[in-house]
């Protein structure tokens, strides 16, 4: 069976620094870029691209505000959830696969 050509893409997003922490971080609700950045101690370039990647792919969405200064805020989508869930369920089942050897 081979993979499809999105699934690998997003493999490959998931694969890189700090890209399952970012949608952990997001999966406690929605968070302007600053607190992401202080949450999670990525660098602001990595954690740009993680968000960007992840806008692209339909995970993450943008919210700007019409305020002075700007507000932006960051949440997960639906498939940003499913993924998470995925990511959440894969951690499970591995750890119950090393509490029985």
């Amino acid at each position: 069976m081979a993979l499809s050509k999105n699934a690998r893409k997003v493999l490959k997003v998931l694969a890189r620094r700090g890209a399952p922490e970012v949608l952990l971080a997001l999966g406690r609700g929605p968070s302007r870029f600053s607190d992401l950045q202080a949450y999670l101690l990525l660098s602001p370039r990595t954690l740009a691209e993680r968000l960007r990647e992840y806008h692209l792919l339909g995970f993450v969405e943008r919210r700007a505000f019409p305020e002075v200064p700007p507000r932006v805020e960051y949440a997960l989508t639906a498939r940003g959830k499913r993924v998470l869930e995925f990511l959440r369920a894969l951690e499970e089942t591995l750890d119950s696969e090393e509490v029985r050897r």
